[in-house]
């Protein structure tokens, strides 16, 4: 599995991280994205940006209580999930997990540890630390392609 770090000094850069990723990794990539990080981490302000990023006008909702959120970005279906609040990984049967995850979908899919049992694997692992003087971004993956781009992003910061 390899990793790739970026580092974001505030939360405008967070976003513009959420941007590259959305133009340069995601545009062309249907799966599954898990996002993991303490509460008040960054995940939904990321999530957010990449689906702006992939050309979403209107407002960007956090999925905390409904679960999903779905949008249509250019022929692009993009699921975002918070699982913060879900009382048992069963649920996700009742919200169609298995209708995003099919490999069509793009999920960014927040506390992904509350569905564990329930959710296929991700295509790449996004985990946001506070690092002191922002936040630290570490990406894993099996994915090679997915990593090279990333680490391209990365050579440019």
């Amino acid at each position: 599995m390899k990793e790739v770090i970026l580092n974001a000094s505030s939360e405008a850069e967070t976003i513009h991280i959420g941007h590259l990723l959305a133009s340069e990794v995601f545009l062309d990539f249907s799966g599954i994205i898990y996002l993991q990080g303490t509460l008040g981490s960054g995940k939904t302000t990321l999530a957010r940006s990449i689906i702006q990023g992939l050309g979403w006008i209107g407002s960007v909702k956090s999925p905390t209580y409904t679960l999903v959120e779905l949008y249509e970005v250019n022929e692009k279906q993009v699921a975002h999930m918070d699982l913060y609040r879900l009382g048992d990984p069963e649920e996700l049967e009742f919200i169609g997990i298995r209708d995003f995850t099919d490999g069509k979908t793009l999920c960014l899919i927040e506390w992904p540890e509350n569905g564990t049992g329930i959710l296929p694997m991700a295509d790449l692992h996004i985990i946001i630390k506070d690092s002191g003087n922002g936040r630290t971004l570490t990406f894993h993956s099996n994915n090679h392609r997915l990593t090279n781009k990333i680490a391209d992003i990365s050579k440019r910061q």
